[in-house]
């Protein structure tokens, strides 16, 4: 490209702001782009370009505005007086060099955050330099356009409360779910209440995690569940498909809403999950869910599918999968009845010891961690 004339650049500027010509907005934007083909453009160059730019930005057109706010913005060698010429343009003008990398600093960001309109924080939201505090009050307007932009956003680092509230949001909004399942700054325990959404591998990933946390907090034990309540779910999934699923949902502490989600997935796997997590076998599941007599009941090849999703999550991790997925609070630890000895864990010959035994056979930690991918054993 032909390097810019700095004679002809100063001439066009005195022209300009004289009021002698009626220089085309086209040309305005060439000049522009002359400069932006130079890695290093000429100090007189710029000098001149600024004069020109300061006396036509305020009379271009707003499709040539935005243009050049779109090229200029975060170029370093922009000249300050027309950064603030296009700045005093405001409006979308002003929200495009936001986008595309106007210098701000850290308070004046936080700042916009704070004030700015719809459109402003749209593009705000998809700066790299982001801060925490502005990324928090982005995610309290509760706006699903600024919580998208923030997601997709993966070169701002999300601060876990706002990935917390993020997370629990998808729960019910459904285009959040694949852009927080991609975030690489997301921990698997954190996408666990996104299980249902995630692939193969993701699962896989979810659940040895868990299984990681199980082995470092022991959970309660899991204890077979009761003949006669599974002899009632099973009769409610004949006659009631609804009525079954809020018999397990408050078997769990759940409400209305964790019976609607078990409900509303077609696939049957949270109502899996749910029903491994109450003690139920993966036998007796199966005869639940094929009671239900719905589309899911009748392929075989997702009757398999599911079964064998119950038979790779034990049920103490299944609880915990519930647990997130349907934001249930987890229940508060009983203190069992059983007396320990102070002394000799071993025990005394009227008294056997009872030794130290891991809830829902929990194994070694070291065990979690060397079965990835492998098939998991029920509790």
């Amino acid at each position: 490209m032909t390097k810019p004339d700095t004679t002809e650049l100063a001439h066009l500027a005195r022209v300009a702001r004289d009021g002698g010509l009626d220089l085309s907005q086209v040309s305005l934007r060439v000049k522009a782009d002359l400069l932006l083909s130079a890695q290093q453009p000429p100090i007189d160059d710029l000098r001149a370009f600024a004069e020109m730019a300061t006396a036509l930005v305020p009379t271009v057109d707003e499709a040539t505005a935005l243009i050049l706010a779109r090229k200029l913005a975060g170029w370093r060698h922009t000249p300050p007086p027309v950064l603030l010429a296009l700045r005093d343009r405001g409006g979308a003008v002003f929200a495009e060099m936001v986008r595309h990398g106007l210098p701000l600093g850290t308070g004046e960001i936080e700042e916009l955050a704070e004030t700015g309109d719809d459109m402003l924080l749209a593009a705000l939201a998809s700066r790299p330099d982001l801060t925490s505090v502005a990324t928090l009050m982005l995610v309290d307007r509760d706006l699903e356009s600024l919580d998208l932009a923030l997601i997709a956003n993966i070169e701002a680092p999300l601060p876990r409360p706002a990935a917390a509230i993020l997370i629990a949001r998808a729960r019910s909004r459904a285009a959040y779910q694949p852009g927080l399942l991609g975030r690489p700054d997301l921990s698997n325990l954190e996408l666990a209440p996104l299980f249902l959404r995630a692939g193969p591998e993701r699962r896989l990933t979810i659940i040895d995690s868990l299984s990681a946390y199980e082995a470092l907090h022991p959970g309660e034990r899991t204890l077979p569940l009761a003949t006669t309540t599974l002899a009632e779910w099973l009769d409610l999934a004949t006659e009631d498909r609804s009525r079954a699923f809020e018999a397990i949902a408050r078997f769990h502490g759940g409400d209305e809403a964790f019976a609607r989600a078990m409900e509303d997935d077609a696939g049957r796997e949270l109502a899996a999950l749910a029903l491994v997590a109450s003690g139920t076998t993966v036998e007796e599941a199966t005869r639940f869910l094929i009671r239900l007599g719905d589309e899911t009941a009748r392929s075989v090849e997702r009757i398999f599918a599911l079964v064998a999703l119950m038979r790779a999550t034990r049920p103490v991790i299944a609880r915990r999968l519930i647990q997130h997925i349907a934001g249930l609070t987890p229940a508060a630890a009983q203190r069992r009845g059983q007396h320990q000895p102070v002394m000799d864990p071993s025990g005394t010959p009227s008294r056997a010891g009872t030794g130290a035994a891991r809830p829902d056979s929990q194994p070694a930690m070291s065990d979690v961690l060397g079965r990835v991918g492998l098939q998991r054993e029920r509790g």
